[in-house]
């Protein structure tokens, strides 16, 4: 199955420009478009794997490098669907964090924290449902570094992409105030919703 790149509602953002969001669409959808590439090469080559196996293994590699970008993204973009909400007060994410971190803030500080290291990837709220607890991780690349099975609540770019064209290449911090202030926390309550019933 091929898969086909999604369109996103994404309102003017504050302190995020439409230049730079449309920029980063057009990455998003070269993600798609070398998903599908690598699968069908992939798929060609394996006629003959034996003769083939060299670059069957460099291309099953580079396919989870365009997945995880495909899909990374797709969670990132619909996060600024609908406009800048706040987290519920009361409700099950914000009560289920308060739980673990006693105070909503710190878990938003570590998030900015690990955004904030030395580097491009991605800062990533998890929930784990065996140990019933939120996982901060940051992903380098966006095919390694994940906590295996766990599926993502939040996910912030902070590959320079995201932020080079409005703050310059030392921006980074100014970047993630942008994100958290045009976040839809309701999407990311919705993700909670779905995972935890």
């Amino acid at each position: 199955m091929e898969y086909q790149a999604q369109t996103f509602n994404i309102p003017v953002l504050d302190g995020i420009s439409q230049k730079s969001v449309d920029e980063h669409i057009g990455l998003y959808n070269g993600y798609v478009k070398n998903c599908n590439a690598v699968t069908t090469l992939a798929g060609d080559l394996m006629k003959d794997q034996e003769k083939n196996a060299l670059a069957i293994g460099e291309l099953m590699r580079r396919r989870s490098f365009e997945f995880g970008g495909m899909r990374l993204h797709e969670l990132y973009f619909t996060q600024f669907e609908g406009g800048a909400t706040e987290l519920t007060t009361g409700g099950p994410l914000s009560s289920a964090i308060i739980a673990q971190y006693s105070n909503v803030d710190y878990c938003v500080a570590e998030l900015r924290q690990v955004a904030m290291l030395r580097g491009p990837g991605w800062s990533l709220l998890y929930w784990d449902a065996v140990a019933k607890q939120f996982l901060i991780g940051f992903s380098g690349e966006q095919h390694m570094g994940h906590f295996a099975g766990l599926p993502i609540l939040l996910a912030l770019d902070v590959w320079e992409h995201a932020f080079i064209l409005d703050y310059g290449a030392q921006g980074k911090a100014k970047y993630v105030d942008a994100f958290f202030k045009n976040l839809n926390w309701k999407t990311v309550e919705k993700r909670f919703a779905s995972i935890t019933g």
